[in-house]
């Protein structure tokens, strides 16, 4: 079976087709959809999922789920299928390899992330931020995308990061909390759509990193809620390092976790964001 057809065939079961999809399912590099285990469906790298105490040394990184807080739960998941369950807080990293599951271009880095969650984050999330993904090398602010909840407000706010390589946007590497440049990149959404018991899609868009004109979008539920500001500096990343990290100090359900390799439209984010029937 040709890579298209598989594609075609893992995504007929999980997602609405309609013809603003059908160009997309060819730029798939990973699909996970927890339906038939943990592992990713579809994968260009390697699809298991992984387990190490943390990330900064993935020395005793074993593929499986190996935190008895993070498990499978079949029936849960969009459309009566499986999802991962946070049940505590994850201080574990649990993650896919990003080398060719991720469409790394230091020129000129591109794609979509795609995902969904169900969480009161007011009632569900324990202490501190949280990070329902990650995508980097290295660190949260060194040549990496992600989204989180914010720790301290009430509600929570939900925010997009996009950093390039900390060296160049951050030379005296000032702390978060301390440094206007940090929080003026990001996009910030303070009314969110989550809510136990109810899906939301997160998709995150992102044209052009480290080509000197860089941006990212972020979307709930087929909703655009912001634009980074431009990111110039550069991206740089150890490809054996990378990782699509699921979960930190996440509580709750994550689902239908895809990643492309451009950033769709518009009309195709609202496509992914119809749940299964």
């Amino acid at each position: 079976m040709d890579t298209i057809s598989c594609m075609n065939r893992l995504l007929l079961p999980g997602l609405l087709v309609t013809a603003a999809f059908a160009q997309p399912r060819k730029d798939l590099t990973l699909h996970a959809t927890f339906d038939k285990g943990i592992d990713a469906d579809f994968a260009l790298g390697d699809a298991r999922l992984y387990t190490a105490t943390s990330y900064r040394n993935r020395s005793d990184a074993k593929p499986g789920l190996h935190n008895p807080n993070v498990t499978l739960a079949p029936g849960q998941g969009l459309g009566g299928g499986g999802a991962l369950r946070f049940s505590k807080k994850n201080t574990q990293a649990i993650y896919y390899q990003g080398e060719k599951n991720v469409a790394f271009n230091p020129q000129g880095w591109s794609g979509t992330i795609s995902f969904w969650l169900s969480l009161d984050p007011e009632t569900d999330l324990e202490a501190g931020f949280c990070d329902p993904i990650q995508v980097t090398a290295e660190a949260y602010n060194d040549a990496a995308i992600w989204v989180d909840f914010t720790r301290d407000d009430k509600p929570r706010h939900f925010r997009l990061g996009v950093f390039g390589d900390l060296k160049a946007w951050n030379p005296k590497n000032l702390e978060a909390d301390k440094n206007p440049d940090f929080n003026a990149r990001l996009v910030v959404v303070r009314k969110t759509p989550f809510a136990r018991g109810q899906w939301t899609h997160v998709a995150i868009t992102h044209d052009g990193l480290g080509g000197g004109k860089g941006a990212a979008r972020l979307y709930l539920s087929g909703q655009l809620q912001g634009v980074t500001p431009a990111i110039a500096e550069s991206f740089h990343w150890d490809l054996s390092r990378g990782a699509v990290r699921l979960g930190v100090n996440y509580v709750g359900l994550l689902d239908e976790v895809s990643l492309y390799n451009r950033p769709l439209t518009d009309q195709q984010v609202r496509a992914l964001s119809v749940p299964r029937p």
